[in-house]
């Protein structure tokens, strides 16, 4: 039951909408397969992503990965690798050349659930298998009609917590996509902003307050504003007893334990990295503070966030990716369920594989029509 081989599938197709928020934007998907093989014949599946430039082709991402990662994978069992703990010095700190550390790590842990013969939700320790889930639209490009739009479908899929994108350079922009929000979705619904860092610490809290005193009482304020900021998060948790201040998204592990250390959070926010994941879940459940599970790529997190004492929340978005895998995860009525297969459960889909794959990088003109979302309405 030793990793043997590697197989990397190129994937670049056209969002079925522009996502993004007061920072970014993207209108097209970047996207690899990377499956892990054993001499078992089991395989592990992860995906290597870049959201504002195309990955290389399909070649030159097996050569970097042959090179910078495979040496150390090749003839060891996967159950031994997940725990792995480095010895960061000097050089050898440094990021792969190319995306692979999520990949490596979601992949790794599903060649080993797979291999043990369990869910890989009960491989983490879980002793449930459903988490609620919120709308979150990505939704800052989108017109007040779309806007509209996807939350009202969101809201009949029954959806009752629901996250838009704020940090508009017009504040009342902000304030009126609160009140769009409210028009489409049931009243007594858990409503979350994400300004994306688009604020000062002082900027913040006059705009929590100027929204509250609006009328819109929010579960939580994502990324307020710079990561870095422990002091002035602090505050803002201090000062903001109404609200609670989400952060950690854009810190590695090293950076969420230190906000942690700094109390410059109420929830600590996290992804798709399996490990490193589960280590901070663990360092936050030592202060009792929760977690939330972030966008991960076809909501493999939602093992992670049942895992995790602390999780109450996963984010569901929404993004036209759904067609890459044979059976995506189920979210129904506001739930999202982890797989009960083994390992995480999705597998590449071979029609994804023989009509989307891309080896060769295209232009942008030449990606042709958006594979379509069924879990979204069309715009």
């Amino acid at each position: 039951m030793t990793i043997k081989s590697f197989r990397i599938t190129r994937f670049q197709f056209a969002r079925d909408r522009v996502i993004g928020d007061s920072q970014v934007r993207a209108d097209d998907v970047n996207v690899a397969a990377l499956e892990l093989i054993s001499d078992s014949g089991q395989s592990g599946l992860g995906f290597i992503q870049t959201l504002f430039t195309s990955l290389p082709d399909q070649a030159e991402i097996e050569r970097v990965f042959a090179s910078e990662v495979f040496p150390g994978l090749e003839g060891r069992k996967a159950i031994g690798l997940v725990h792995r703990v480095a010895r960061p010095r000097g050089g050898n700190m440094r990021p792969f050349s190319l995306p692979f550390h999520e990949a490596l790590q979601v992949a790794l842990w599903d060649l080993a659930a797979k291999e043990a013969g369990l869910p890989l939700y009960e491989l983490l320790g879980a002793t449930r298998n459903k988490v609620r889930a919120y709308a979150s639209g990505l939704d800052f490009h989108l017109s007040d009609d779309d806007f509209q739009k996807l939350f009202s479908h969101a809201s009949g899929l029954g959806y009752r917590a629901f996250k838009i994108k704020v940090g508009h350079a017009d504040f009342e922009r902000d304030l009126n996509r609160l009140a769009l929000l409210r028009q489409v979705v049931p009243a007594d619904s858990k409503i979350m902003i994400d300004a994306n860092e688009a604020w000062s610490s002082k900027e913040a809290l006059v705009k929590i307050e100027a929204i509250q005193k609006a009328g819109f009482e929010l579960l939580w304020v994502e990324d307020p504003i710079l990561r870095n900021d422990f002091a002035g998060l602090k505050m803002l948790r201090e000062a903001t007893s109404h609200t609670q201040i989400n952060s950690g998204e854009y810190l590695d592990l090293s950076g969420k334990r230190l906000l942690l250390e700094a109390e410059g959070a109420d929830i600590i926010n996290v992804h798709g990295q399996v490990s490193d994941v589960m280590r901070i879940g663990w360092l936050a459940a030592e202060k009792a503070i929760p977690v939330c599970l972030g966008n991960t790529f076809l909501e493999i997190g939602v093992h992670a966030a049942c895992a995790l004492p602390e999780v109450e929340w996963l984010e569901y978005s929404f993004q036209n990716f759904d067609h890459l895998v044979e059976q995506p995860v189920e979210i129904r009525d506001g739930w999202a369920y982890a797989p009960d297969r083994p390992g995480h459960g999705l597998v590449l889909s071979e029609a994804a594989r023989e009509e989307w794959s891309r080896p060769s990088i295209l232009a942008r003109d030449a990606l042709g029509a958006a594979p379509h979302n069924p879990r979204l309405p069309l715009f």
